[in-house]
């Protein structure tokens, strides 16, 4: 599975990408809202950050805006990958955009026959939100479950981009599930490292190594 930091803060990904958790990053027009920064910016220093794809979305409502907007954004890096909305316009621009060899990455998905269509269309990456669904009392993790079965049933090579990530079980199940990427804040990656009973078995080694008062260098 490969793991995507949903985040514009540059030093939180940096600190990520040195441990190898960094596979890619998503941003979007509210996560670039709160960095208070130049949008094209923000996006060419994270791509000098990971070699991976790094979501950058387009405003535009139209196609042939969001296709205007998407070349002009892989103007910035190779990396880039050009962030739509699913929505029939935004359709339209990724099976352009992916036809012209361009990474794009289908957002706000919250059905599997929305999924479906961005397969249909070339999308590389279908980001479907899973924290809003439960918010809305529907089951997020059943969605990737179905998109997963849809894929595999017919072969398509766009991945599941697991999204709206909000806690350590989500991403667990996403990876039981078998979707190809999750994308989480920073603090939700750094919890994966963390349990109560891992925290008591290393202070208790600790105190015994502190009783002999060795050293190992």
């Amino acid at each position: 599975m490969k793991f995507f930091v949903d985040s514009a803060d540059l030093n939180a990904i940096a600190a990520l990408n040195d441990i190898g958790l960094v596979d890619g990053v998503t941003t979007n027009p509210s996560i670039i809202a709160k960095s208070g920064r130049d949008f094209k910016d923000v996006i060419a220093e994270i791509c000098k950050i990971t070699e991976g794809h790094v979501s950058a979305e387009v405003v535009a409502t139209d196609a042939e805006g969001m296709i205007a907007e998407g070349r002009h954004l892989r103007k910035i890096a190779d990396n880039v990958c050009v962030k739509l909305p699913l929505t029939m316009e935004g359709l339209k621009a990724c099976n352009t955009l992916s036809r012209e060899g361009t990474p794009t990455n289908v957002t706000l998905c919250f059905s599997p026959n929305q999924a479906l269509l961005a397969a249909k269309c070339g999308a590389t990456y279908i980001s479907p939100f899973i924290g809003r669904l439960d918010d809305i009392t529907l089951d997020g993790l059943e969605l990737i479950e179905d998109i997963r079965t849809i894929y595999d049933n017919y072969g398509f090579e766009t991945e599941i981009l697991a999204a709206s990530i909000r806690n350590v079980n989500h991403v667990k199940d996403c990876a039981l599930i078998g979707a190809d990427v999750i994308t989480a804040p920073p603090a939700v990656i750094e919890n994966l490292s963390k349990h109560v009973l891992t925290d008591k078995g290393l202070e208790a080694f600790m105190k015994d190594w502190a009783a002999t008062g060795q050293s190992i260098l």
